[in-house]
Parts: structure tokens; sequence; C-alpha cells
């Protein structure tokens, strides 16, 4: 009975065979292939309840963010049930990655629904292009498969799930690195734009020498402006923020910036403003910065007379090359870093098509600065940092010396509190620094350093004042020299202006005016 049935179902498919054949050798192939997708069709509807979707890494040139977002969801879950995995690190990167290997699938449960996931790639062959972008021979697939009836809480609820936990892992996982501005080389280099470190800089807010009461007020505002999405949206502003740092060197403007980028875990961006040749360079920086962004504009004052020395270098350049012609004049009026420009990477339509990006610029000298530059809107908040206080002096005995108190503390209060004295955290550090073997000697090293530094800002205000007396004095000397040259000649011009006039009467009264109508007169009476 059984060898009777292994032989009806060999003949059955030798007579399915046969016929195959004989449709494949009589059939014209379009007609062949039409009936092939038409039973495809049948056999879903009928049979079949799964539905596919295929997510490619790459849509022609451009990569499928998609893609990413689905990989990066499911390297957990593939690290923790999948039999075979793609392990891989990027160049510097503090954890390894976890992927499918090749044909590997894995479940993925969400309110009670089965997503299954398939990773598979396809050979293809390069194509030739003139774009910049190059896409690899091999394509990497992601195959998600479901129930029919998932359908829509597949598409309206876990796309956007997946999306989300990506989003929030790349946060957490991802090396935030410190960016720099590559020399502009002109439209033919394919350089990249920013160039980047990983930013590892060990500053945080409880370490920094700062006023607690400044300390704390710079910390919440950074806080809600993170936390601000929903509240920038609805105040239909761009989500940024500006903050000016301005004060004498060695205040800790570079840690308050590190700071802020530890507390946030924002990329920094160093825009070098010297690098820039025009608004047009400037606007391409500013579209290839990414969210969660510092972009750092150090010692703006310094850095906003660029016209005059980019003129005065040309002006060099062109002595030394007379043959330059006018077309390189123009083209040089055209690649000119304005302070427009400046303006519109800050405040204009171009600054908000990224979002969540905080401005910081740096100055010594704020008096120096044009008002548009740092008003609301574009340095929100200005903080001073001055010289160093009480307050911020124990943070710095607890980090350099391990003291939260000594028997000098209040004598250094005191010292600190008198009129006159000024020395920098960056000061203090340099000497709790030098003597750190011995806490005592520091803090007394530092009491004398501090009286100091009283000593010598008299002496440099005495210094300043004598040399503002003497620059008086110059310049009455030299009005006094004008003066001496403007009065002889107004003497002289007196003295003609009498004798002219002398001149004048003598004709009125028929008198001889000059010599020639004297001798005239005695030649012919």
């Amino acid at each position: 009975m059984a060898e009777g049935t292994w032989l009806s179902i060999g003949a059955l498919f030798a007579l399915l065979s046969f016929l195959q054949g004989l449709a494949n050798t009589f059939m014209p192939y379009e007609f062949s292939r039409a009936c092939r997708r038409v039973s495809a069709r049948l056999y879903n509807v009928i049979f079949s309840r799964e539905i596919v979707y295929t997510v490619e890494e790459y849509e022609d040139t451009q990569h499928n963010d998609l893609y990413a977002a689905v990989e990066l969801h499911l390297s957990d879950l593939a690290a923790a049930t999948a039999r075979r995995l793609r392990l891989t690190q990027h160049s510097k990167a503090a954890s390894l990655t976890c992927s499918l290997a090749e044909s590997e699938g894995l479940v993925d449960v969400f309110k009670g629904s089965k997503i299954h996931w398939d990773f598979s790639t396809i050979e293809q062959t390069q194509a030739i292009s003139f774009s910049r972008e190059t896409v690899p021979q091999t394509r990497r697939l992601l195959h998600m498969r479901i129930h029919r009836r998932d359908r829509a809480k597949v598409m309206s609820e876990y796309i956007p799930h997946v999306i989300s936990n990506a989003k929030a892992l790349e946060s957490d996982r991802r090396e935030r690195k410190l960016y720099t501005n590559a020399k502009s080389t002109g439209w033919w280099s394919y350089r990249k734009v920013w160039e980047s470190i990983p930013f590892q800089h060990p500053s945080t807010f409880s370490t920094l020498a700062l006023d607690p009461i400044l300390k704390q007020k710079i910390i919440d505002d950074l806080t809600e402006f993170k936390n601000g999405e929903q509240f920038y949206k609805e105040a239909g502003r761009a989500w940024k923020r500006g903050y000016l740092l301005y004060g004498p060197p060695g205040t800790g403007k570079s840690s308050m910036i590190a700071c802020m980028a530890n507390l946030l875990e924002y990329d920094v961006y160093d825009l070098e403003l010297t690098e820039v040749r025009s608004n047009a360079d400037l606007r391409n920086l500013l579209l290839n910065i990414g969210n969660k962004a510092i972009v750092v504009i150090e010692d703006i004052d310094c850095t906003l007379n660029l016209s005059e020395r980019r003129e005065k270098r040309k002006k060099d350049e062109s002595q030394a090359q007379p043959g330059r012609g006018s077309e390189d004049k123009d083209q040089d009026e055209n690649n000119k870093l304005t302070m427009s420009g400046l303006l519109n990477f800050i405040d204009g339509l171009w600054s908000s098509c990224v979002s969540e990006r905080i401005f910081v610029f740096t100055t010594n000298h704020i008096e120096k600065l044009d008002a548009a530059l740092i008003r609301s809107g574009r340095m929100d908040m200005h903080i001073h940092l001055s010289f160093c206080g009480f307050e911020a002096f124990k943070v710095l005995a607890k980090n350099y010396l391990k003291l939260k108190d000594h028997a000098l503390f209040e004598e250094v209060r005191a010292v600190m509190e008198e009129d006159g004295v000024c020395m920098t955290p960056a000061d203090i550090t340099e000497v709790l620094t030098r003597e750190r073997r011995d806490a005592e000697q520091a803090l007394i090293c530092l009491i004398e350093g501090l009286k100091a530094s009283k000593i010598n800002k008299k002496v440099q205000e005495m210094s300043e004042q004598k040399s503002r007396q003497g620059k008086e004095s110059l310049e009455e000397d030299e009005v006094t020299e004008e003066k001496k040259q403007i009065e002889p000649a107004a003497t002289r011009s007196d003295e003609s202006g009498k004798k002219v006039e002398a001149e004048g009467q003598a004709s009125e009264n028929g008198m001889p005016s000059t010599k020639e109508e004297l001798h005239a007169q005695v030649k012919d009476p």
C-alpha cells in the first residue's frame, strides 16, 4: 500500500514536470510569466497571511535613514537571540555593534504582535557616476514579515516606535566629537567641511570654579533649553540659544564651554572664521552641523575685522604681483565674509534648518562688539566671568588640594575681599598645582600671590595714568606747535591786507600807490 502510494506520487510529479516542459516549449514567455504572477497572487490571497516589507540600505545613491534606525533598534535583540551575528567597531568607538549575519533572522514582539526580521545581501554591478556619493557593490536588505491583520498597527505604531528607540540609543551610545572647520580650498575640493576628533574634555560644572549662584542659574537655563522642544515649537521659534562669555583671560571661558557640552551631551563645533572665505562657505558649514551641537566662536572681537586684514593681505599680494587683473579683484570682492553673513549664520533663515543648537561667543573685551551681534535673540544670556572669588577658590582647593576646610581659609577670604586683589582662576590653579604636595604651603603662597596682585594692579594703574598723561602732554605740544605755525601766516596775512588797504586809500587820494606810478609821474609831470 505504501509502495503504491509513493509510485502514484512519483507519477504525479512526472506528469507535472512534463506539462511544465510542454508549457515552456510551446507557450510564449510573456504568457507564462503572466500566469506565474497570477498564480502567485492567488496563492497569497488564498493561502498566505503574511505581508513582507523590504528596507534597503541605499535608495539610488542616498543612504536610507530607516535602515540605520532598524539596524540599531535590532542590535540588542540580535545580540540576545540571534545565532549568527556580525560584530563591528568603528574607529575610536567605545563599544561593539551587533547586527544580523547573512540569511539570519529574529522575532521582535510589539504589543502582542510578532514581527519577523531577516537579513540578506545582493551583489550588483557598480554603475559609473559623477556624484560624490558612492554606493557599495553589495546591497544590504532587511525584510520585515508581519501578519496581514497587523498591517495598520505596524505602520502607525511599530515603525515610529523603532525610529524613536533608535534615536534614544544613538544618543546614549554615540561618541561625542570636537569638530573644526577644514581650510577652504575651492569648489573643486571634495574634502569634508568639518574635521573631528573624539571630545574627551573632563571639565564638569562640579569642578568648575564659579560662583554657585551663577553656576546654578546657567545649569537651569541649559536644562530648560534641552527639554524645551515643545515650548519652542508652540512659541514659533527656532530651537536654538546663544551665550556670550566675556571677561579677562584665564577666567574659565573654554572650561565653561566644555562643561556645557558634558552636561548636555552635545558635540562641539569650534568655528575658525579666519579659514572661511565667504558668506557662502559659512552657510555651507552651517548646513553640515548636526543636531545636539554647540557652535563656538572664540575671541569674536578679534575675528570680526576680517575684511580689513584680508584687504591688507591682498594689497600686499597685489604689490608683489603687479600683473593681477580686474577679474581677480572682482572675484575677491565676492569672496568676502561680512558682518551681515555672520548675523545670518546666527539668526537668519538658514540657522533654523537644524534644531537643538547652541551658539557660544567668547571675548575679552565686550565693549568692542557690535550691539547687533549681542542683542537678545542672538546672544540670549550674557555670562561675565571675572576674577576668582572665595566660593570659586573653595572648589579649586577641593579639586587640587583635596581640602574642604583649613585654618588659613579665613585669611584667604579676607585678602580676596580687599579692594584691588585680582587673580584669575587660572593664576590660582597654577599656584595650587605647583605646591600641591604641601597644602599649607600652597595656601601661604596663594595669600602672598593675592597680596602681590594688589600691588601689581596699583603699579599698572599708575603706569597707565602716566602713559595717559604723557599722551595728553604730547597732544598739547602738538597743538602748540600747530598754533605757532599758524600765527606767523596769519600775521603775514594781516600785514599784507593792511598794505593793500593803504595802497587803495592812496589811489583814492590821487597819491601814487606804487614805485612804478611814482617814476611815471616824475618822467611825465
